[in-house]
């Protein structure tokens, strides 16, 4: 049974760590792309759903945890 605090530091944890790896690709993507790299849009696209799947893979780790005697 997972925990409300588990489910706490599950949110919060997904959250610090989406944000930061999105925004630095985000920052550094951009940053490029006005400097006249356009290959960075490689960087600027995916930011958002790398960000995402940081929080859906602790999720499923909690839950793997969760089902285990």
């Amino acid at each position: 049974m997972v925990t409300r605090a588990e489910i706490l530091i599950l949110g919060l944890t997904a959250g610090v760590a989406g944000s930061l790896v999105g925004g630095l690709m985000l920052g550094i993507g951009l940053g490029l792309v006005v400097n006249g790299v356009h290959a960075a849009w490689v960087l600027v696209l995916p930011a958002a759903p790398v960000g995402g799947m940081i929080g859906y893979g602790l999720a499923r780790r909690l839950a793997r945890q969760a089902e285990a005697p």
